[in-house]
């Protein structure tokens, strides 16, 4: 990629990588209730998701996948449904997932990326973003390979940047909360937070 192309392509995708959506929502819940270090585990499935989703995008792959909507929907409904479940869970105060004073959560590492990885890749809404926006950037009559790892860098790097960001800010929350005595209110923020990230992935 040329330096001009990659000048408007790092801002353009980093504002809408720190958008709100289904990954930064997941990022917010788990900095509340795991914090930070923990919730890498998780982003580094998401990684893995976003990746190989713009990867696919770029190659072709996805136009056939969207042709095809019952992957995404076997995807979504499970995905949602453990999402949901946890989400539940946190709302009741129960289960690995719950905040509890003076607890450490002990939530497996694969787990967590399980749920990163998952939520990446359900999203039909980035198969058609990244459909839409990246082969634009792209010049077809240089080598692909080259161009297509300098913007898998630049999506990954950016990701990370905003899933750190809404973790930090999770784990922030997590210390005023603490203060009150809220872990309660903790759990029940999170637990929503959970829940309407596994409604996105149902209804949208």
């Amino acid at each position: 990629m040329e330096w001009a192309v990659i000048a408007v392509f790092v801002p353009t995708f980093f504002l809408v990588s720190v958008s709100p959506g289904m990954c930064m929502t997941l990022a917010l819940t788990l900095g509340m209730a795991i914090g930070v270090r923990r919730t890498l585990w998780m982003m580094a499935g998401e990684l893995l998701g976003v990746i190989s989703v713009a990867a696919l995008a770029v190659l072709g792959v996805a136009q056939l996948l969207l042709r095809w909507p019952v992957a995404f929907t076997a995807i979504k409904v499970v995905g949602g449904a453990y999402l949901m479940y946890v989400g539940i869970q946190c709302w009741l105060s129960r289960g690995k997932m719950a905040f509890q004073l003076g607890e450490e959560q002990s939530v497996s590492r694969g787990s967590l990326f399980m749920q990163g990885l998952v939520t990446a890749c359900s999203n039909p809404k980035a198969w058609a973003f990244n459909i839409s926006i990246l082969p634009p950037f792209l010049n077809f009559e240089q080598p692909i390979a080259w161009q297509l790892l300098t913007m898998l860098g630049i999506i990954a790097a950016c990701e990370f940047v905003s899933m750190t960001i809404y973790a930090s800010g999770g784990r922030s929350l997590r210390y005023l909360l603490e203060r009150d005595n809220g872990a309660q209110y903790l759990n029940r923020i999170s637990g929503s937070l959970m829940i309407a990230v596994a409604l996105w992935m149902w209804f949208f």
